[in-house]
């Protein structure tokens, strides 16, 4: 387990990703990808959950057609860790790779 993320670290972290925010009323950082189509969206879940399951760590996410809307936040510490800023930078790793 690693520990919560807190004050400069914190933000130094999440500052150094792209487009991710803080979650208001919970220790989580939160983004919303959007993808050409469904397809898209499905095909990066896909890729994510294959990197997530070798991270040993699981996003907590939804999808509604070409969006995908992601909240990370590590229970077992409870709050931000550098395994979700981790998750976070491959997450958006991958959607790069799928950009047109």
């Amino acid at each position: 387990m690693s520990g919560r993320l807190s004050g400069a670290a914190r933000q130094k972290a999440i500052g150094g990703l792209d487009g991710w925010r803080e979650v208001d009323g919970r220790d989580a950082i939160a983004k919303r990808f959007e993808f050409a189509n469904f397809s898209a969206a499905f095909g990066w879940m896909a890729r994510v959950a294959l990197a997530a399951e070798k991270m040993d760590h699981h996003p907590e996410w939804t999808n509604v057609y070409r969006h995908v809307d992601v909240i990370l936040s590590s229970h077992d510490a409870g709050g931000v860790t550098q395994r979700d800023i981790r998750l976070a930078a491959a997450m958006d790793e991958l959607a790069r790779q799928m950009a047109p």
